[in-house]
């Protein structure tokens, strides 16, 4: 396992502008004092790393991510529990997306063991930043990633990567509470494609789907929702996160992995505690006329979506151009049943029998 030299802020963000942050921490706006850095080299491997005061990395403007998009992340949050300890949920699992995204854009692979020990590293420094038991669905946001940082205009795969961990305490992604999102039905646009970076954690996917989103905010959505690029019929994903459907016959149905989907750590948690709920899990390609037929028959009684920053997340409405469905206008029942099961795992109040749970402090 790597070792990693330790070097302090020393002009720490003071304590009452802390205490300001986490009292109203947003998502993703403030940093905390301390980063992660592991480098690469093709001729070396990883090197030992760094735990460093948090600030701007210094890139050559040749390096190869700002111009090929060669790079990776991660998402996961650290939970403080009541004794005051700090836990994560399913740090390995991360790991090995981590590796996966790597393979596909050609970039190292972390061994899981490094990429949890760098979590440890970083949480440990800056634990005073994850907020108090008990203060609503609060946490610390890890962002884990990964850079081609060689510099060189040619186009292959980079000789040199840094891989880098930083944090922000995060408070509920969606600031208006537990209630159903609505979704614009992107129709101009696709996330990813057959035999693209769909199933990667990687930026260019993201960006891909900024237009969508922008024409879901033209259309008063809060979220857009993706079809296949091949046939614009199959449901795939939203911008970054899964959906789950729950039929009245007590079946939950997500799309299945295609290799244009995200496998997302909530989306498979959310399958095996489905299963152990009594529902009939079901992975497979799901006709958008499903969702709208269902809908209006009333076979589909809730539709969620999940993800490691929004947790579960109740979807209302469906609109598209020239119509619109809603399936409800309050959270369902196993909807709400699944998020407060992962919830309260999370944050130590029921017992973590799966081994789920990884102590981080």
């Amino acid at each position: 396992m790597l070792t990693f030299t330790t070097n302090s802020r020393t002009d720490r963000i003071p304590a009452e502008e802390r205490a300001r942050v986490l009292a109203d921490p947003g998502f993703g706006k403030t940093m905390t004092d301390h980063m992660v850095r592991i480098r690469w080299t093709r001729d070396g491997g990883w090197e030992n790393g760094d735990l460093l005061p948090y600030g701007p990395i210094s890139l050559d403007p040749a390096a190869s991510v700002l111009h090929y998009g060669q790079e990776i992340f991660e998402g996961l949050k650290a939970y403080r529990h009541e004794d005051g300890s700090i836990w994560s949920f399913r740090p390995q699992a991360n790991a090995e997306r981590l590796q996966r995204s790597a393979r596909r854009l050609a970039l190292p692979e972390l061994p899981t063991d490094d990429f949890v020990e760098s979590i440890k590293v970083l949480v440990d420094a800056d634990q005073d930043w994850v907020p108090d038991y008990g203060t609503g669905e609060t946490s610390l946001y890890l962002r884990p990633f990964m850079i081609a940082s060689e510099a060189f205009l040619g186009v292959r795969p980079a000789n040199e990567a840094t891989y880098y961990v930083i944090a922000s305490p995060a408070g509920a992604y969606f600031s208006g509470g537990i209630k159903p999102v609505s979704l614009w039905l992107s129709t101009d646009y696709a996330r990813a494609g057959d035999g693209g970076t769909g199933a990667a954690k990687c930026g260019g996917n993201y960006a891909s789907s900024l237009a969508g989103q922008v024409q879901a905010a033209e259309y008063g959505c809060d979220q857009v929702v993706f079809l296949d690029s091949s046939t614009h019929t199959y449901i795939e994903e939203l911008g970054g996160m899964n959906l789950f459907f729950v039929y009245r016959d007590g079946r939950l149905v997500t799309p299945q992995l295609t290799g244009t989907i995200l496998e997302g750590i909530t989306r498979s948690s959310i399958l095996q505690l489905g299963s152990e709920m009594g529902l009939t899990v079901e992975e497979r390609r799901i006709p958008i006329q499903e969702w709208k037929d269902g809908v209006a028959s009333g076979e589909i009684a809730e539709v969620f979506a999940c993800g490691t920053a929004a947790v579960v997340t109740p979807v209302g409405t469906l609109k598209w151009d020239g119509g619109e469905c809603t399936v409800s206008t309050e959270p369902g029942e196993a909807t709400m049943k699944i998020r407060e099961t992962l919830l309260d795992l999370q944050y130590g109040k029921t017992a973590d029998t799966r081994g789920w749970m990884q102590r981080l402090v």
